[in-house]
């Protein structure tokens, strides 16, 4: 795994995954337990002036990994039992509560595709069924919902192409295991999807879990500040693994990542534009795309841009001050709503078209609704009291290179309620693989990816020497993952089919195909 430290622009491999061997035998799991009652919410906490804690030495942080076995042996990472009373048709629908009522058939057609996108968008049932697994009490900045498909590229500050996390809707501090399970889960469901063999699916779960637990265990020797300065660069990471991968897919992903490096506010200008009485404007294309004007017909359009500049020079004020200046030098030109992803859709996401110089240097920039994270009833709430910075904050100590453009702000929207967003640059090199059609070698390479990529962004917040010394040097760990994805994939199965009955019996309203 190719790894570039900042401070000396040097490639370093010590948090090489490890070479891959064949999948061991199936460990025996514990016998299963009864779901554990949910975590108690955590009051938010304040911030306090306080004594700095005296850290810990190294020994003392081993011995804390290696005594968190006894809270969650690693073989109890296997553990799932379905809480009694369990409705995640009901907590799907509970959402829609704070959603455009308009988008929310959207979000479950997009829902209804297959397991694996109903998977997607059921980041809050798997929140509530987590909660009721072992933990070992190591905590971490998590993502709270890292499936395989929110992993991705996208361009660094540099202008590299970088491989990393890519969504932090959910993000919150929380149990480490609670990624790690939504990632393998993520990768059975999927595989399943594709038509691989279980043993090719199982593969997958075991190869991102040992890529896990093998780079922590590299992170933890290394010193914190290499561990910050780790990301992965995309051409030399695939250079590295070409021998794993079939010529025609290789070269078919070498096209596609080409294609990367033109996905920029330009191309979204010729895509998502065109001109109107000589100025560039949003086509609309509804549901999917609507310029703010048709959003709210009766409050007339200078009142609308108006209140938006506003909340543009708002959003300014998040963004440290040499990129504050870059912004100041665009003016915005129209605005409108859009639908993103599966399961953000219903949550409101606005697109911003800016520029700088007479409709020749655009700038689009996206602006997405934070709402409360499906963790903060198990995990504790943020001690942000804006979800944008919360999504801002937790995006910043996970990755290791952010969109310069990433802020947050907060909206009294023209329906009169308050809400929060953060925004970022709506392109920038964005390049996401396309799952639906990758062969089991791929996502296998891919898996190990994801692996290594969510262990660096864990081990720059939690505690990467407790993590290692609990992860142990055995493949009891990975072993434990892999039979809780099986048996969470196939639970997502059922609950797949319980939401397309839903549908059919009009308890959930669904809109195919947009």
């Amino acid at each position: 795994m190719t790894v570039t430290t900042g401070r000396a622009a040097a490639t370093k491999s010590g948090a090489q995954a490890v070479p891959r061997q064949a999948a061991k035998p199936r460990a025996q799991a514990a016998p299963r337990q009864a779901a554990k009652p949910r975590a108690q919410a955590v009051p938010r906490q304040r911030s306090r002036a306080a004594a700095a804690p005296e850290p810990l030495s190294r020994a003392d942080r081993v011995a804390r990994g290696k005594d968190a076995r006894t809270a969650a042996p690693l073989e109890s990472q296997a553990e799932f039992q379905p809480a009694q009373g369990r409705d995640p048709v009901g907590l799907l629908l509970g959402q829609a509560a704070s959603r455009v009522p308009d988008l929310v058939p959207v979000r479950h057609g997009r829902m209804m595709v297959s397991p694996f996108t109903y998977y997607r968008g059921a980041a809050l049932p798997m929140a509530a069924d987590l909660a009721g697994t072992p933990t070992a009490g190591l905590r971490v900045q998590v993502c709270g919902d890292a499936h395989l498909s929110n992993f991705g590229a996208f361009a660094s500050p540099e202008r590299n192409l970088v491989f990393d996390v890519n969504d932090f809707d959910e993000t919150l501090p929380g149990p480490f295991e609670w990624d790690v399970k939504r990632l393998a889960a993520s990768l059975i469901v999927a595989g399943r999807d594709n038509g691989f063999t279980a043993k090719a699916c199982r593969k997958l779960a075991l190869v991102s879990a040992e890529a896990y637990r093998t780079a922590m265990r590299g992170f933890a020797e290394q010193t914190l500040l290499d561990v910050w300065y780790a990301h992965l660069d995309v051409e030399p990471a695939l250079a590295e693994v070409k021998a794993e991968i079939k010529a025609k897919r290789l070269k078919m992903f070498q096209k596609a990542l080409e294609k990367a490096h033109t996905k920029d506010s330009t191309s979204a200008l010729a895509k998502l534009t065109a001109e109107v009485d000589g100025q560039r404007r949003i086509i609309s294309d509804p549901p999917t795309i609507v310029p703010v004007e048709e959003v709210f017909p009766d409050v007339e359009a200078a009142a609308i841009y108006e209140q938006i500049g506003s909340v543009v020079s708002k959003y300014g004020r998040s963004l440290q001050s040499d990129r504050r200046h870059l912004l100041s030098q665009f003016t915005l030109m129209h605005v409108a709503r859009k639908v993103v992803g599966v399961g953000s859709v219903g949550t409101r996401a606005w697109i911003a078209l800016m520029d700088a110089g007479d409709g020749v240097e655009p700038l689009v920039l996206q602006a997405k609704e934070a709402q409360e994270s499906v963790l903060a009833e198990f995990a504790g709430r943020s001690q942000y009291k804006n979800e944008g910075e919360r999504v801002v904050a937790g995006q910043h100590l996970m990755q290791a290179q952010s969109d310069i453009f990433l802020g947050w702000t907060h909206i009294l929207a023209p329906d009169g309620v308050d809400r929060d967003f953060y925004v970022r640059q709506l392109r920038d090199w964005k390049f996401s693989v396309p799952i639906e059609v990758m062969l089991p070698e791929g996502m296998t390479v891919y898996s190990r990816l994801c692996g290594w990529t969510l262990a660096r962004a864990h081990a720059r917040s939690g505690d990467r020497i407790a993590l290692a010394a609990y992860l142990g040097g055995s493949a009891k760990f990975e072993q434990a993952i892999a039979d809780f994805a099986e048996t969470y994939a196939d639970q997502n199965e059922l609950d797949y089919a319980s939401f397309q009955a839903a549908v059919k019996d009009g308890r959930a309203e669904a809109i195919t195909e947009v």
